[in-house]
């Protein structure tokens, strides 16, 4: 309603889409997807411009037919002095984790059902699953059938004040999302000096490049998230993708960088 309003009083529409209602309800297997999907298309039809992350995201949330409309543009920018690197990556216990929502779309069941061949492989590494979301008990319940609780830490709901302090114990972030937008926790561990290792969705190869800034794996099957955790873990140059990832968002992830391209972007509108 307020986008048809705002067409009535001729006014410019301007969308910027976070993520994709459309791919998260076909996720969830939502009843309601098909009334969404209407709905999406009249607002996205009716927009005069739409403003998305990356141009991934356009294949991606299927918006070929609004290309002509696409600016590309992000918001994120972090506070390097609250995101900074506490504890060097060679000082931290061997802790890999999953931190955000525990949902359909984020693939944290998948992380859950790799860990039985994770910590079989390595017995030394303790794993951490922060967040909370319509898929917590079945992870919990997951969790002691494969008989992996002593070793899989479940705190519940992170804050953002907490967050520096869990990133600085990490030696490896994964994210083994089915779609996302551009996340703010990966720019958040890579500002922390922990490596991400995540699925090539939303703007997140913008970002990550494998073996350089972080991991790249190919989907987020429970194999698949097994043999890179154990891969990236194993790589002789952790310790400089780390500090390769902390650079990049360094440079490209300032408070000044965001304000200067929004600047070209409301130009352009």
């Amino acid at each position: 309603m307020p986008i048809i309003l705002a067409k009535l009083f001729n006014k410019k529409v301007v969308i910027v889409m976070v993520g994709s209602a459309i791919k998260e309800c076909s996720l969830s297997q939502d009843t309601y997807l098909r009334f969404v999907r209407i709905l999406s298309s009249i607002c996205l039809s009716l927009a005069d411009k739409i403003i998305i992350y990356s141009s991934n995201l356009i294949q991606e949330w299927d918006l070929k037919s609004y290309q002509q409309k696409i600016i590309i543009a992000h918001r994120h920018y972090l506070d390097f002095d609250i995101f900074t690197v506490t504890t060097p990556l060679p000082a931290r216990p061997p802790l890999v984790g999953y931190i955000g929502r525990l949902s359909g779309e984020k693939g944290v069941s998948q992380f859950a059902q790799a860990l039985p061949a994770i910590l079989s492989d390595r017995q030394d590494i303790r794993v951490l699953i922060g967040g909370n979301g319509q898929l917590k008990e079945a992870i919990e319940s997951s969790l002691q059938e494969e008989g992996v609780t002593a070793r899989v830490d479940l705190p519940g709901w992170i804050s953002h004040d907490e967050l520096p302090e869990y990133l600085n114990q990490l030696r490896l972030l994964i994210l083994p999302s089915y779609t996302e937008g551009l996340p703010n926790i990966m720019l958040e561990a890579m500002a922390c000096g922990t490596p991400v290792l995540a699925t090539p969705v939303g703007a997140i190869p913008d970002v990550i490049i494998d073996g350089k800034t972080g991991f790249i794996m190919e989907d987020n099957s429970p194999e698949c998230i097994a043999e890179n955790v154990v891969r990236a873990l194993n790589s002789p140059d952790l310790k400089q993708i780390a500090e390769n990832g902390r650079r990049f968002v360094e440079e490209h992830f300032t408070f000044e960088r965001v304000v200067e391209r929004w600047k070209e972007v409301l130009e352009e509108i």
